[in-house]
């Protein structure tokens, strides 16, 4: 008669050669999967990143009389998964405002959000949407002017080497107040 511990002893074996594939066959299968959702949802958890100061161009680009000129503002953006260099952000009219001053106004009417114009006829700003109107320093020029606050003034800096930076910033349409556009 054979015993029964060659039998009892292989059972044994076997459940522990089954235990053990099955656990490492779960780790190999967890760490590739645990990779995956890592690389997936590391940009959901990146900051999108804002232009902050923009070099726009120089003070010597811009008249001495005064007149606005609009500048288109370049920047890098970084959101989620991309990352592009030197694009369309918004844009701006600049203009001097004397002695080695520069005022930088938002081409984004506060009304409806359209891009306004200048007028050299009307000395001032016009948004072709609701004709909202604008002094040049971007004050309402027209009481009955739909737009609910002035032109969006920017903080501008002028560098030693004449190069014109603009915090550039939008903002909330249709509102009375400041808001940013985050």
């Amino acid at each position: 008669m054979q015993s029964r511990e060659p039998d009892a002893r292989s059972g044994r074996r076997d459940f522990l050669k089954k235990s053990l594939a099955i656990i490492l066959g779960g780790v190999a299968a967890f760490l590739p999967a645990l990779a995956a959702v890592i690389a997936l949802t590391d940009p959901l958890r990146r900051q999108t990143s804002s232009a902050g100061a923009v070099r726009i161009t120089s003070v010597d680009a811009l008249p001495q009389d005064g007149v606005p000129r609009k500048f288109p503002v370049l920047a890098s953006r970084t959101d989620a998964w991309n990352k592009s260099v030197n694009v369309p952000i918004g844009a701006v009219y600049l203009r001097r405002t004397g002695a080695g001053k520069v005022e930088a106004l938002n081409v984004v009417c506060p009304h409806a959000g359209c891009f306004v114009d200048y007028s050299a006829a009307r000395a001032g700003f016009v948004c072709p949407c609701h004709n909202s109107s604008f002094e040049l320093d971007g004050a309402i020029a027209d009481a009955s002017s739909p737009s609910p606050r002035a032109l969006d003034t920017l903080p501008v800096e002028i560098r030693p080497d004449g190069s014109v930076w603009v915090t550039f910033q939008n903002f909330q349409a249709g509102r009375a107040e400041k808001v940013p556009v985050t």
